[in-house]
């Protein structure tokens, strides 16, 4: 059955040659007990190890049912000590952390069997040596004997061809010797049995055949036997050890060493915890900026005007620090005076604007000039609305008056975002009282810090104020106000002039006069910041335009457009500028007199000046537009500091990935040296250097989830304190927060690391020699 052709092992240590096999040839029958007997260091053991397939012979053959062993690789050797050999070591190799019917089942786990029969085998050889009463207990609740009979049932479980059995009494007292070779004797009844022992008392009294060994040959042989030529019939069956197995494994080794295995992910998230307390750290300050950069984007929005100031101009008179020297003073235009632009504010490049992407800007207002004729009901009355800044015509409010924002005395005017929502007044101003508009027509009312609102905007909206006269929310809310158009509003006189109407009661009831509701009572919901609505009255930018459209075909605008020389209300003559003033307060123009466009963050508003930059490449000077960044210094000199803190969060995580990644190397190294012999136990069982690598792979990544979890905990719980501090020391709440996303990333970086890191430790375990790793055990 298993032949040795002259085989050869020599070692070399320095310039020592020893000869452990020394062109040894023996073959052996199908089934017989065969003790090897000789002094230490003969090559006994090598021998058996090389029958094994422990160790590798230098030259010869083993020839194994006929077949030839030269051309062998690691993978057939593996098949072959899990297929056709059973180990039964001095030392027992017991893996201290499985059960012991675990410990039985290691082999057929290997070889693939299904988990019904592996126990049933497992059951089967654990009763056959005596143990049915502690197969369910740990290597160490029993006794060496007992230890040494779970060995022998491990080598037989998986039903092998040859069992080899290494000084299997040598750690026993002789009362068990002499069990244990009994039981040794009766397996040999059904298999080859080849034993290295140093007891000649015990190899005489239970082998068939004895073998002396010394000096790497054999001395003589009590019964040799001749292996005739036979066909090659050995079939390799390959191994496989499952991720599961795998994984079993290492959570068993782990569950063992519980303060261990504590301490050794608590080092291991170390590195995990800073990056998580900074990422929250960082997650809480970014909503801080994000909110100061939307409140500074909405109190300081880009603004085209009718007339601004070219930036390039300007830098260019600002370029020039040095002082003339000349002893005279010119006569020129100032350099403001110079920057100063006309922008045509036309359809194409209302357009272009409207076509700008909504992540860009969700809200853009365009407000134009025209004045509205407001009349409002008051002690059963109606009467027209008279302002303190109105036009002497005693029209009602024009186009400065409702956009006077450092008064208040006309109103403010908010955009409705580009998805038609009303998402600028909800994000950055809170709801005292009341609703938020919904429609074209609705208004609000914007008090300050204070609760108080300026006392001009409610006479604006024909209420009877006195100073500090005070107004609950409910007194407010619902107050209407009417726009009348200017047909209604106007009346021709004989002359050819238009002058108001006094019939206001006709006017309210007119089809085309519009109804203004006061909504809600709002209030800025930042500490930081006075937002961008001044203290009064607050509309949509769209009632303006819907103004507009109601009054361009209106026939004081036609009267008007026909007679641009002279005022049509009061008969005065009127210059260029001042009658295009006046068509744009009657609402005969389409131009707008801003365009206000709100990004949220200060790198989307870069987006936007390079789109509107855009817009003027390759126009003349007199066709380009320009506009008004007030937010421009601000942006640079925060954009530099998230820069900053960005680059030191990345150094930081980086330092700290790096660290965790060598500590958990260091484990896992120091964890491959300890379990040295169960990777030598695996080895002979049959494993794969695959699969002791994926071994350690999975105590690795159990410890990778384990330390990114508890680091995530330790993290989590780190806020709150952190959060009280930072409350009491800055003033701002709920900094510190954890994003659940930022978490999960976390710890998957956290087992990937340690699966690199563990990595090269697992492929060293795997590499190791078998027979070592048994002999340093």
């Amino acid at each position: 059955m298993l032949e040795l052709k002259h085989i050869k092992k020599y070692y070399h240590v320095g310039d020592t040659l020893t000869k452990a096999q020394d062109d040894v040839s023996v073959a052996f029958r199908k089934q017989e007990f065969v003790a090897i007997l000789g002094p230490s260091g003969s090559g006994k053991t090598t021998m058996l190890n090389i029958i094994g397939g422990l160790d590798r012979y230098d030259s010869g053959d083993l020839i194994i049912k006929g077949k030839s062993t030269k051309t062998f690789k690691d993978a057939d050797w593996d098949a072959y000590r899990n297929n056709s050999i059973g180990f039964i070591f001095q030392s027992y190799n017991l893996i201290t952390h499985l059960s012991i019917i675990d410990n039985v089942e290691m082999g057929m786990t290997l070889s693939g069997v299904s988990a019904a029969e592996k126990r049933k085998k497992a059951e089967d050889a654990l009763i056959r040596v005596g143990l049915k009463e502690h197969m369910h207990k740990n290597p160490n609740q029993l006794s060496g004997g007992q230890m040494q009979r779970v060995a022998i049932a491990r080598a037989i479980a998986n039903d092998p061809e040859i069992l080899l059995a290494d000084e299997p009494t040598g750690a026993l007292d002789s009362e068990t010797s002499e069990e244990i070779m009994q039981l040794i004797k009766d397996l040999s009844k059904e298999r080859l049995v080849v034993m290295v022992t140093h007891n000649p008392d015990l190899a005489h009294k239970y082998a068939d055949r004895i073998i002396d060994f010394a000096d790497g040959q054999i001395q003589h042989d009590s019964h040799p036997h001749v292996e005739g030529d036979k066909e090659d019939n050995f079939e390799l069956k390959r191994t496989k050890m499952s991720y599961f197995t795998a994984l079993k494994l290492s959570w068993n080794n782990i569950r063992t060493k519980k303060g261990r295995t504590f301490l050794t992910m608590f080092a291991s998230s170390i590195g995990i915890i800073g990056i998580a307390i900074v990422l929250a750290l960082s997650n809480g300050f970014q909503k801080q900026i994000d909110q100061t950069q939307s409140e500074t984007m909405a109190a300081m929005p880009i603004t085209v005007s009718q007339v601004g100031n070219d930036p390039s101009a300007l830098a260019q008179q600002n370029n020039n620090k040095g002082f003339s020297k000349h002893k005279y003073v010119t006569a020129e235009q100032s350099a403001t005076d110079k920057a100063q632009h006309v922008n045509k504010l036309n359809d194409k490049y209302l357009d272009y604007v409207n076509k700008m992407s909504k992540k860009k800007a969700k809200n853009i207002a365009v407000t134009y000039g025209t004045g509205m004729n407001l009349i409002r009901e008051s002690d059963g009355k109606w009467q027209a609305i008279k302002f303190s800044n109105a036009n002497p015509n005693g029209k009602g409010i024009d186009a400065s008056a409702m956009m006077a924002q450092s008064t208040g005395v006309g109103g403010s005017v908010y955009p409705i975002d580009r998805n038609g929502k009303q998402s600028f007044l909800k994000k950055n101003y809170k709801l005292l009282s009341g609703a938020y508009p919904t429609k074209t027509t609705d208004i609000v009312l914007v008090a300050d810090r204070d609760n108080v609102v300026n006392i001009n905007a409610l006479r604006n909206l024909g209420m009877k104020v006195s100073e500090k006269q005070k107004y609950n929310y409910k007194d407010l809310i619902g107050t209407k106000i009417q726009v009348v158009a200017n047909n209604d509003y106007y009346q021709q006189l004989p002359t050819g002039n238009y002058i108001p109407g006094n019939n206001y009661a006709q006017m309210a009831k007119a089809g085309n006069t519009k109804t203004l509701r006061v909504t809600g009572v709002l209030r800025i919901k930042s500490k930081n910041s006075d937002g961008l609505l001044a203290n009064g009255i607050a509309y949509s930018d769209r009632l303006t335009k819907e103004v507009m459209n109601d009054n361009k075909t209106s026939a004081i605008v036609q009267a008007q457009e026909k007679n641009p020389s002279k005022n049509i209300m009061t008969g005065a003559a009127m210059d260029e500028s001042t009658a295009a003033a006046t068509m744009t307060m009657l609402g005969a123009t389409k131009t707008p007199t801003s365009i206000q466009i709100y990004p949220t963050t200060f790198k989307g508003k870069d987006k936007v000046l390079d789109y509107l930059d855009k817009y003027n490449k390759g126009k003349s000077k007199a066709n380009k537009v320009v506009y008004t960044d007030m937010a421009g210094t601000v942006s640079s000199m925060t954009g530099g500091l998230m820069d900053a803190i960005t680059y030191v969060l990345i150094a930081f995580a980086a330092i700290s990935l790096v660290t965790s990644m060598i500590m958990i190397a260091i484990l896992t190294y120091t964890s491959v040296l300890e379990r040295t012999k169960e990777i030598g136990v695996l080895k002979a069982l049959g494993a794969r250097k695959k699969d002791i690598t994926r071994v350690f792979d999975a105590e690795t990544a159990i410890l990778g989830v384990g330390s990114g979890l508890l680091g995530i905990l330790i993290a989590w719980l780190c806020t709150f304190p952190i959060n009280i501090v930072l409350k009491n020391v800055t003033g701002l709440a709920g900094v510190a927060v954890l994003n659940p996303i930022h978490a999960i990333v976390l710890v998957i970086i956290a087992t990937v690391l340690t699966l690199l890191g563990g990595h090269i430790p697992a492929r060293m375990a795997a590499k190791k020699d078998a027979a070592i790793a048994l002999r340093s055990a």
